[in-house]
C-alpha cells in the first residue's frame, strides 16, 4: 500500500508540475497563458509600458532566465540582442521560434508611402508586430502548443483543449473586427505615428500611414506632406502608443480635426485591442 501511494504521488507530482516559461513581451504572455493554464509560471521580459526596441533585462529576469525551462522567441529587436546571451546563461533552456510560419511583411519606414503592407523589403527590415492579424495569432498559438509539447509531453490533452478553446476566441474577434469595418464606406486608410499595425492593415485590406521617419519626427515639410495625404485619403483618426511621443500625431490632428487615439500593440488584452482600432477607423464611438 505504501508503495502505491508513493508511486501514485509521483505521478500526480509530475502531471501537475509546472514549466518555468520566459517570454519577451506583453501578448506573448497573454498567449501562453491562455494555452499554459496553471501548468505554466511566465517570466515576462519587456514589462507593460517600456519598448520592446532598447529594453534591458534586470538582475531579476536574469535570475529567471537562469531557471527557465523554455523561453518563447517572437521576433522583436530586444531578443536580437539578449536571447544568445540567454542561451549562454541556461544551455539546457528550450528556445522556441512562435513566429516560425508567419510570412512577414516589410515595415514601414518613409512618412511620404503609404502602406498596404504588401511589399517585403530586405533591406529596410521586417514588421516584427505579427501578432496584430488574427490569422496570425492563430499561426503563434499553435507553435506555443507545440513549444509546451516539447518539455511536457504529459500534458498534451490539457495544453491541445486550452488551444482549441483559444482558437475560437481569435475566430470570435476576426468576426467582430470584419463586423465593424463591414460599415467602412469611405477611405480604408489610417494613420498612425509609428507603424505597428502593417499585419493588421494587410488582414482587413486597409492602408497605413506613418507619421515617423526612420524612427524620428517628421521636419515641417515632412508634415505637410503627411497633411496633404491625409486629406486625400479622408484619415479620421491617428493612432499613438502611450510609450512614445505624440507631439507630431497632435499638430496633424489638430490641423486636420480629427481625434488621437492612444492604443498600443503590446496590451494585455489582445483582442478588445484590435476590435478597438476596428471601431475606431470604422468611426464608432
Amino acid at each position: 500500500m505504501h508503495k502505491l501511494l508513493i508511486v501514485l504521488l509521483l505521478s500526480t507530482t509530475y502531471i501537475f508540475s509546472h514549466i518555468n516559461a520566459v517570454v519577451s513581451i506583453v501578448p506573448e504572455q497573454t498567449f501562453l497563458k491562455a494555452i499554459g493554464g496553471e501548468k505554466v509560471n511566465i517570466t515576462l521580459m519587456v514589462q507593460a509600458g517600456d519598448s520592446p526596441h532598447s529594453y534591458e533585462p534586470k538582475p531579476s529576469q536574469m535570475l529567471m532566465v537562469a531557471k527557465a525551462d523554455l523561453y518563447l522567441a517572437i521576433g522583436v529587436e530586444f531578443e536580437e540582442v539578449w536571447l544568445p546571451k540567454f542561451q549562454s546563461l541556461n544551455s539546457k533552456m528550450h528556445v522556441a521560434d512562435i513566429s516560425k510560419g508567419v510570412k512577414k511583411i516589410a515595415i514601414l519606414h518613409d512618412a511620404h508611402t503609404s502602406h498596404a503592407a504588401d511589399d517585403i523589403d530586405e533591406h529596410k527590415g521586417l514588421d516584427p508586430h505579427i501578432w496584430t492579424s488574427p490569422a496570425n495569432v492563430k499561426t503563434i498559438a499553435r507553435n506555443i502548443y507545440k513549444a509546451l509539447l516539447s518539455v511536457d509531453k504529459q500534458n498534451e490533452a490539457y495544453y491541445r483543449h486550452n488551444l482549441h478553446a483559444f482558437l475560437q476566441q481569435v475566430e470570435k474577434t476576426d468576426m467582430q473586427i470584419k463586423k465593424s469595418l463591414s460599415k467602412l464606406k469611405g477611405s480604408r486608410t489610417f494613420m498612425v505615428f509609428h507603424p505597428s499595425w502593417g499585419y493588421f492593415a494587410k488582414a482587413y485590406g486597409l492602408k497605413e500611414i506613418a507619421v515617423e521617419v526612420e524612427g524620428k519626427n517628421p521636419k515641417p515639410r515632412e508634415l505637410v506632406a503627411l497633411m496633404k495625404e491625409a486629406k486625400e485619403e479622408r484619415v479620421t483618426a491617428i493612432f499613438t502608443q502611450p510609450e512614445m511621443s505624440d507631439t507630431s500625431a497632435k499638430i496633424l490632428a489638430k490641423e486636420l480635426h480629427i481625434p488621437v487615439v492612444k492604443i498600443t500593440p503590446l496590451a494585455p488584452n489582445w483582442s478588445q485591442n484590435l476590435i478597438n482600432i476596428a471601431k475606431a477607423i470604422a468611426g464608432e464611438r
